[in-house]
């Protein structure tokens, strides 16, 4: 019998300066009964010219109009042709044997809608220093425990941490359109509530690059963002509620919502009464949100909007100046052992 066909789907947009590593982290699967299909969403940088490079029998590169990240997953899709869906993203890598380890398990009897997980870590620009922190996430759990913990936690899988049967991913639907931050957390609601449980592969590793304030899931002030967040967290909850009623579930959705709360409050009254409206059903109000230790004093002597600008901001800074030290650490280890 011939090897399963495994769909690796690259959506990029001006991802000029990874979509080569990205690349060749795909190519370099120890299961190399793959296809690689990358569409280029209307980049005005030189994405599409550097993909165009790698075109072969197995590796299909599509350009077009800007339409957003769902779109081109939705594009990449429709072209596809696997038993097998790789999600990756055009700045993140996977580890040579991931796909192998997780085909291994579907191999030895795995149900076509069992839905295949795998740990992954975050790094700057040198994957080899990536941080891989296990969460109650990395287990063997069905779609309502895994969902459960997600919402209650604050918990998260990276995109390419899956790998999909075509049964399933034809089940759970397209990609939201409507979406343009936390479409991959709806999305794979969607893909879990069509699966019989999660099975986590260890040994199996994904690499999820931080780059900071550009990344599309930075909010921000963005009142767009946060629109598809607001969007998103009440899918969310109707996806939950759909598994089952209770206690249990209502505290879920509560912890949910007060994670997010903030990124609301005080500036968007009419986006906060829609948050308010989702505690409300689950038996609570939200209140004003708390502000960590060690922004409370900013609170008090220039108020809360400065308090939580200031939450936001930050980290963000800091993440980009981190980002930013750790690449010119790298071109300069590159540069002191090239000869």
């Amino acid at each position: 019998m011939s090897k399963p066909l495994v769909s690796i789907l690259v959506p990029a947009y001006n991802s000029q300066a990874w979509i080569a590593e990205t690349l060749r982290s795909a190519l370099d699967q120890s299961w190399d009964n793959t296809e690689i299909i990358i569409v280029d969403d209307g980049s005005t940088d030189d994405t599409l010219a550097i993909a165009r490079k790698f075109e072969s029998a197995k590796v299909l590169v599509i350009g077009q109009e800007n339409q957003g990240a769902s779109a081109a997953r939705n594009t990449a899709m429709a072209h596809s042709q696997g038993d097998y869906i790789q999600w990756l993203d055009a700045d993140d890598l996977i580890s040579r044997d991931k796909i192998s380890l997780q085909m291994e398990v579907a191999n030895r009897g795995a149900s076509s809608r069992t839905l295949l997980s795998s740990a992954w870590g975050h790094f700057l620009s040198r994957p080899e220093r990536a941080e891989f922190r296990p969460t109650a996430l990395w287990n063997d759990l069905t779609p309502l425990e895994w969902l459960l913990r997600k919402m209650s936690l604050n918990l998260h899988m990276q995109t390419a941490t899956w790998l999909v049967s075509r049964e399933l991913t034809l089940a759970a639907g397209p990609w939201d359109t409507r979406l343009s931050t936390d479409d991959d957390g709806e999305y794979f609601c969607r893909v879990l509530l069509a699966s019989n449980g999660v099975r986590f592969v260890p040994g199996a590793k994904t690499y999820y690059r931080m780059s900071g304030s550009s990344s599309l899931s930075y909010l921000g002030s963005s009142r767009r963002k946060l629109e598809s967040q607001l969007l998103s967290m009440q899918l969310h909850i109707g996806y939950l509620r759909s598994m089952g009623q209770g206690p249990q579930i209502d505290a879920a959705c509560l912890c949910y919502l007060r994670t997010w709360y903030p990124h609301f409050f005080p500036h968007h009254p009419d986006l906060m009464a829609a948050l308010q409206h989702l505690a409300s059903e689950a038996g609570d109000t939200l209140g004003e949100p708390e502000l960590p230790p060690k922004y409370r004093w900013l609170r008090r002597i220039f108020g809360w909007s400065a308090a939580q600008r200031a939450r936001v901001i930050l980290p963000r800074l800091k993440w980009n100046l981190l980002i930013r030290m750790d690449r010119l650490w790298s071109r300069w280890a590159r540069s002191s052992t090239t000869p």
